[in-house]
């Protein structure tokens, strides 16, 4: 199929509505949640700040040098704008929290897009001096390019072993296709013209990585693949204003992306379909640290705490029954204290549950090595069993019995966040001071006023105004 496809076509579309775009062609809702990603996004930066082995890599970017021409959120330090969008993606899903799942033509895609294209439309943005307007219109464009490349040939997976189900991956999804939608982000704000937008398209090809494996290692790379999209769209569009060329399809030639990164292309028409008139973006928002089918084993938790009048003492064991959408195979690894506790942690059904029970709220804190460690939490995981037989379409349901014969139990199809309630503009507040209030790097005053002018980002002369508020 792919021989059959004009990528070059594809390619001309998309520089057509990357620069012609306007901020008047953007549905007002689209408007008011990319205004909520970008806060969002600032928030999950502001937090991983403090995840354990950032301070090192800023140290590693700090060391390096080069040109002072964007801003790392938190740190404030000044980096090549390549280098400050890297870090800034790789410190907004330190801890898994950021904004991810598109629904696109009904079928719900969680590429974990938002990382790459806030990141990177911040920075850019901020090298430009450009209006809150304009950094909407150029994210929105690069977004919706990520989210049809996603769609059109769907997860990067390969066959699992567990429960039959497509989850093992073969490459980063953070890695691959969000790289498309920075290289259209970063070529709208340096001011590319055609000519050089359609090569930056082509460049960014070469660039593209992220092989599987950090998530069920629990590797501190699981979060290196969402900046290296990033730092790859910067670098691509400032090749491509030099004046370097790139291959003319990027989609479906043999060094394609459709060709090398995914089993095929299954859906071609939706790369272009309603394009410019339809802009697909990422809509859920996380309650919780971690990886998403955890926050239903939290919520469940939580459900149980609040419910039920028992100690974590008493507990016999925990039971959890997974439905079959459920039986993801890195969630269900064995669990270990490893070399990064932290990307242990955040992707374990037995973890989020265990610490959701002990400590009765669940946060960035959870997921430092001293909480991680605690001998109430891994005593309790030591107790969970993990189990495949819940027949349900969605969902998972929790059962705990206490050392005197009695249990309790609780289902919950979709964990707090899903469509049609999103998290709200007070729910994401809190969550944004519940990150400023663990990293500390930045005080409670610069917060409010990060989220006022987040609420009317489109009425910014300058999208600095709220970058120099989140830095110590």
């Amino acid at each position: 199929m792919a021989e059959e496809l004009d990528g070059k076509a594809v390619v001309e579309a998309y520089v057509d509505n990357v620069l012609n775009t306007r901020f008047e062609d953007i549905e007002p809702a689209i408007v008011e949640n990319t205004k909520q990603r970008v806060f969002d996004v600032i928030g999950c930066a502001l937090g991983g700040a403090a995840a354990p082995g950032n301070r090192q890599f800023i140290g590693l970017i700090k060391g390096w040098g080069g040109k002072k021409e964007a801003t790392i959120l938190a740190y404030g330090l000044k980096a090549p704008a390549q280098d400050a969008a890297w870090a800034n993606a790789i410190l907004c899903r330190s801890f898994d929290w950021e904004p991810l799942v598109a629904i696109v033509e009904g079928k719900r895609y969680p590429g974990h897009v938002s990382g790459t294209t806030v990141s990177t439309a911040i920075t850019m943005a901020e090298t430009r001096g450009v209006s809150g307007k304009e950094l909407i219109t150029a994210l929105v464009a690069g977004d919706d390019i990520a989210e049809r490349i996603y769609a059109a040939g769907g997860a990067p997976f390969k066959q699992g072993q567990a429960g039959g189900q497509k989850n093992e991956p073969t490459f980063d999804a953070w890695g691959t296709m969000p790289s498309f939608g920075a290289v259209a982000i970063a070529g709208r704000l340096l001011g590319l013209d055609r000519n050089q937008l359609k090569n930056a398209f082509g460049i960014v090809i070469n660039m593209i990585s992220g092989a599987g494996g950090g998530l069920g290692a629990g590797a501190t790379t699981f979060k290196l693949s969402q900046g290296t999209s990033a730092r790859s769209g910067v670098v691509a569009a400032e090749l491509a204003k030099a004046g370097w060329t790139g291959i003319p399809d990027p989609f479906f030639g043999k060094s394609g992306y459709f060709t090398n990164f995914t089993t095929g292309c299954d859906n071609p028409g939706v790369l272009t379909r309603e394009l410019g008139k339809k802009y697909y973006v990422e809509v859920v928002f996380k309650p919780y640290p971690g990886g998403r089918p955890t926050h239903t084993t939290i919520d469940v938790a939580l459900a149980l705490s609040k419910n039920h009048n028992f100690s974590v003492d008493d507990i016999e064991k925990v039971v959890v029954r997974l439905s079959p959408p459920m039986r993801y195979a890195h969630y269900m690894k064995p669990y270990k204290v490893g070399d990064y506790p932290t990307g242990d942690a955040l992707f374990s059904y037995k973890f989020s549950t265990a610490t959701a029970l002990v400590k009765k709220q669940v946060t960035a804190a959870n997921f430092v090595p001293d909480a991680i460690k605690d001998p109430a939490v891994q005593s309790l995981i030591s107790k969970i069993e993990l189990a495949s037989d819940l027949d349900k379409d969605n969902g998972i349901e929790t059962v705990v019995t206490l050392k005197d014969g009695t249990s309790f139990k609780e289902y919950l199809r979709d964990a707090t966040g899903e469509l049609p309630a999103p998290l709200s503009w007070d729910a994401l507040k809190k969550k944004f001071l519940t990150q400023v209030e663990f990293s500390k790097m930045i005080n409670p005053a610069s917060a409010e006023k990060i989220f006022a002018l987040s609420q009317k980002l489109e009425t910014l002369d300058n999208i600095n105004q709220i970058i120099k508020l989140a830095i110590r």
